[in-house]
C-alpha cells in the first residue's frame, strides 16, 4: 500500500494556478482527487494576494488547501534559517521548514532557492523532495 506524500505549494505553485496554467490544475485535481490536501504556509498566501475580487482562481485553489498559519516558534526557527542560508524570503523559508516538519513534498517555480534553505536544515531536509512547476 502506498502512502500519499504531503506537498507544500509555494508562491510559484499558486500563481501558476492563478493564471490557470492547465498541468498545474491538473496537478492540483489529481492530488486532491487521491485524498490529499496541499499546505500553503500563510507567509506564502501573503506574497500573493493582492485582491480577492480579482483573485477568483486562486481562492478556487485555496478551498482544496490548508493555510499553515506562523507561531512564535515557527517565526524564530524561519528567521534562523534565513540566518544560517543568508538569505531573506520568509515566505521561502516557510516553505522549507514547514516541508520538514510535515515531512512533504515541495511544489515550487524556484528550486535552487529552497533547494538551498533545504540543505541548510541539515539531513531532514535533504529527504525532502521538489517538484518543479
Amino acid at each position: 500500500m502506498s502512502t500519499l506524500r504531503t506537498v507544500v505549494y509555494d508562491a510559484g505553485m499558486l500563481i501558476a494556478a492563478e493564471r490557470s496554467h492547465p498541468m498545474v490544475w491538473r496537478a492540483h485535481r489529481a492530488y486532491l482527487t487521491a485524498g490529499g490536501v496541499p499546505l500553503v504556509p500563510a507567509p506564502v498566501l501573503a506574497q500573493v494576494w493582492r485582491d480577492g475580487g480579482r483573485q477568483a482562481r486562486l481562492g478556487q485553489l485555496l478551498k482544496g488547501c490548508d493555510v499553515a498559519g506562523m507561531d512564535e516558534a515557527l517565526a524564530r526557527q524561519i528567521g534562523e534559517l534565513l540566518g544560517a542560508s543568508g538569505t531573506i524570503d520568509p515566505a521561502d523559508g516557510a516553505v522549507a521548514v514547514l516541508a520538514v516538519r510535515s515531512r512533504a513534498a515541495v511544489v515550487t517555480s524556484d528550486p535552487d532557492d529552497i533547494r538551498h534553505l533545504l540543505d541548510r536544515l541539515g539531513e531532514p531536509g535533504k529527504h525532502v523532495t521538489i517538484q518543479r512547476v
